[in-house]
């Protein structure tokens, strides 16, 4: 089988010849084609245009750092446990063999450490890393605290990653398409309802409004519901649905004041840009 670029003599040294299995964590080419997929990669988009680069790299200089994988059940087949960037270059190279490194492990530890190389390699989108986080927690019983000693990240981190999941799915989209970074949607956690956080999604991408600048406009947006002065009672349910449906419709933080007869609508605005949107929304509505 022909040897391909990439490994000095040194590692070259190390990989064993075609006629016999390659030894676990050992250095061996194998076929292109044997390699799998790992069911448990938690990347879920490469970047296309990152991809062909690395491709032209590997044209010019070959694989500097070898896959990981696990041999299937038939012996025939390997599942890939690190390096699906590589290896998807590699093709696209139109490379018919690859370095890797044998590893025996079990389904938990083909995401392990899967995860573990992305992370460090900081390859991962935020809601990746969160959906591989949930994998450990909800299907292997890991807790956060056994998670973060094996990523290497804070219980902290890793419980406020996986809040990530719990966000409206129009802000999870905004968030991969890149119109928010993962500081925006932490800042939209602090929101207790869906609605809410949609509407100050809006308004940040309207406005391109920095982390900070969310920050703030959350703890003005999300603050206490006003009381009605005569009895101190919260707003019945039919009044905070209104109350919320405004806000919505507004795309701003809206609160009813009712009184013995009538009452008053306050409507906050926190730039004049965002006065200037709420006068053409209301007249033109």
């Amino acid at each position: 089988m022909p040897r391909k670029g990439g490994l000095g003599k040194g590692l070259d040294a190390l990989i064993p010849g075609d006629d016999k299995q390659p030894d676990e964590g050992s250095v061996t080419y194998l076929p292109i084609d044997s390699i799998v997929p790992n069911p448990r990669q938690p990347r879920s988009s490469i970047n296309t245009v990152e991809l062909q680069e690395l491709a032209e790299s590997i044209r010019e200089h070959g694989i500097i750092q070898p896959l990981i994988v696990s041999r299937e059940n038939d012996g025939n087949h390997y599942v890939l446990i690190a390096g699906e960037r590589r290896l998807e270059a590699a093709r696209l190279a139109g490379l018919q063999s690859i370095p890797a490194i044998l590893r025996q492990v079990g389904d938990q530890d083909r995401l392990e450490l899967a995860l573990i190389e992305n992370v460090q390699r900081s390859d991962l989108l935020p809601l990746e890393t969160a959906e591989a986080y949930r994998q450990l927690n909800e299907e292997f019983k890991l807790s956060h605290e056994e998670i973060s000693r094996r990523v290497g990240k804070s219980r902290v981190s890793i419980s406020n990653t996986l809040r990530l999941l719990k966000l409206p799915e129009r802000i999870k989209t905004a968030l991969l398409d890149g119109n928010i970074s993962e500081g925006h949607a932490r800042a939209l956690l602090a929101l207790t309802t869906a609605q809410a956080q949609i509407a100050v999604l809006d308004m940040i991408i309207r406005n391109s409004l920095n982390v900070r600048q969310t920050e703030e406009l959350v703890r003005k947006y999300g603050g206490v519901r006003p009381a009605i002065s005569s009895s101190n009672q919260s707003l019945s349910p039919e009044l905070l649905e209104i109350e919320d449906r405004m806000r919505a419709a507004l795309g701003t933080k809206v609160s009813l004041h009712p009184g013995k007869k009538g009452g008053s609508i306050t409507i906050h605005y926190f730039s004049d840009e965002e006065l200037n949107r709420l006068i053409d929304h209301i007249l033109k509505g």
